[in-house]
C-alpha cells in the first residue's frame, strides 16, 4: 500500500499532536503539522506535496476559508477537508459549497480519524 501524505493544520498544538499521532498509527499515512495557513504555505514552498489536507476551520488570523482560497490560487488540486466543531447543517453546506472535499467533525476521536479521512476521500474519489 503507498503512504498517504497529509498536511494537518490547526492553530491548537495539543490537537494538532494527537491527530498527527493518531493518522501515523494508520502506518500508511505520514503526517505533516503546521500551527497556521501561512506555516501550511511554507512547508508547501519548501516540497512537501500531500494527497491531501485537513484544515481546521477556526484559526487567527487566515481562517481555513481563507486558506483553502488560497491553496487554490496557488493551484494546489487535491482533497481539502475541514475538521471542525462548527459543522450545523448550513455550516457544512458552505464548505462544500467553497470547495471543501468533506468535513470531519471535531472533537474527533483519535482511533478512528484515518478512517474518517479515508472515507472522506473516497467519497471524493481519490
Amino acid at each position: 500500500m503507498s503512504v498517504l501524505k497529509v498536511l494537518y493544520v490547526d492553530d491548537e498544538p495539543d490537537i494538532r499532536e494527537v491527530a498527527a499521532m493518531a493518522l501515523e498509527l494508520d502506518g500508511s499515512i505520514e503526517a505533516r503539522q503546521a500551527g497556521s495557513g501561512r506555516e501550511a504555505m511554507q512547508i508547501l514552498d519548501e516540497g512537501f506535496d500531500p494527497d491531501a489536507v485537513l484544515l481546521d476551520v477556526m484559526m487567527p488570523g487566515k481562517d481555513g476559508p481563507a486558506v483553502l482560497a488560497e491553496l487554490r490560487s496557488r493551484g494546489f488540486r487535491r482533497p481539502v477537508i475541514f475538521i471542525t466543531a462548527r459543522a450545523q447543517a448550513h455550516e457544512l453546506a458552505h464548505y462544500l459549497a467553497i470547495g471543501a472535499a468533506g468535513v470531519i467533525t471535531k472533537p474527533f476521536d483519535p482511533m478512528t480519524l484515518a478512517l474518517e479521512l479515508r472515507a472522506v476521500l473516497a467519497r471524493a474519489g481519490r
